[in-house]
């Protein structure tokens, strides 16, 4: 037997929620990006970046990255935009040669001064005022949502990280896929 009609009305009204929820996080996070480009001149990955160096040097690009819950490379792209910029120096460790520390300039901490918080930022925060349990099913389902989506399979860049700046249009790519050949899919 098929679903009422109220069932339907119900899940209608509840995907309504989540994609308004979802346009309003987008739109959020777009306009935060706006600023960063408006006053930092820089995108909103890369003030992401310097928030997070910030807070404290990092040790090295896998530090960096578990920092801003990427991948390396992701960061890593991010971080040369910002040492061209004079605004992050890449220095070797005084302890250890081999590896690199990351540190905020003058002009990166000037930069910053001027800046309000990142969207990533506040999400983060917003993220750790939820109950582990509540984490837990919303992790869940938006991974699922993402399958659904048929972008499972996509490399998680940094949120507004211009993917076709400076030569880096490989990065939307998977698997020999582009992103919209991923949306074209379903």
């Amino acid at each position: 037997m098929g679903r009422s009609r109220s069932g339907s009305g119900d899940q209608a009204l509840y995907a309504k929620s989540i994609v308004n929820s979802l346009r309003r996080t987008v739109r959020a996070f777009r306009a935060a990006a706006q600023a960063a480009e408006d006053t930092l001149g820089v995108s909103g990955a890369q003030h992401f970046v310097l928030q997070k160096l910030a807070d404290a040097p990092a040790l090295s690009l896998n530090d960096l990255a578990s920092r801003t819950m990427t991948h390396k490379s992701s960061v890593s792209v991010v971080v040369s935009r910002l040492v061209t910029r004079g605004f992050v120096r890449r220095r070797r460790s005084s302890a250890d040669g081999r590896s690199v520390v990351l540190t905020l300039t003058p002009a990166g901490r000037r930069a910053l001064a001027r800046a309000p918080d990142t969207a990533q930022n506040r999400m983060l925060k917003a993220l750790q005022r939820f109950p582990t349990s509540q984490l837990v099913s919303f992790a869940s389902l938006f991974e699922r949502f993402t399958d659904e989506l048929g972008v499972a399979s996509l490399e998680p860049l940094m949120l507004f990280e211009d993917e076709h700046r400076n030569g880096q249009g490989h990065s939307s790519r998977t698997r020999g896929k582009t992103v919209s050949s991923h949306l074209r899919r379903k």
